[in-house]
């Protein structure tokens, strides 16, 4: 590595390396940091705690369907059973999944747990 020490007035020591070697530093504290995340991930998949989604269920959430629908669907289940998981009148859900009716910090708690996501899912 091509580096060169300067030394301020104030005594601080500076390094000053070409940018290439510069740029190739930063782009392995990336693959370091990338590295971890998908570290993180096995970890939490393994556990459950984490699980893959597929692309179109990610493009329509992308698009702005509703999430509650969505994730109602990707789960496989029927209205019914999400409202009653949920502790809510199947109507109310009709309406929030349409977009008729926002629901409440508290039902989209319900929901979200019902549905085994985080509340952050359904919230954005």
């Amino acid at each position: 590595m091509d580096a060169q020490t300067i030394t301020t007035p104030a005594g601080d020591r500076l390094v000053v390396l070409p940018e290439a070697e510069y740029t190739a530093l930063v782009e392995a504290a990336e693959d370091g940091a990338d590295r971890a995340a998908v570290a993180q991930f096995r970890r939490l998949f393994a556990t459950g705690e984490e699980e893959l989604v597929p692309a179109v269920v990610v493009d329509r959430l992308l698009s702005g369907e509703s999430r509650v629908r969505v994730w109602r669907e990707h789960r496989g289940m029927k209205a019914a059973a999400l409202a009653e998981a949920a502790c809510i009148g199947q109507a109310y859900l009709s309406q929030i999944e349409t977009g008729k009716r926002e629901g409440t910090v508290e039902t989209y708690r319900k929901l979200a747990e019902a549905l085994a996501i985080g509340l952050d899912e359904l919230l954005g």
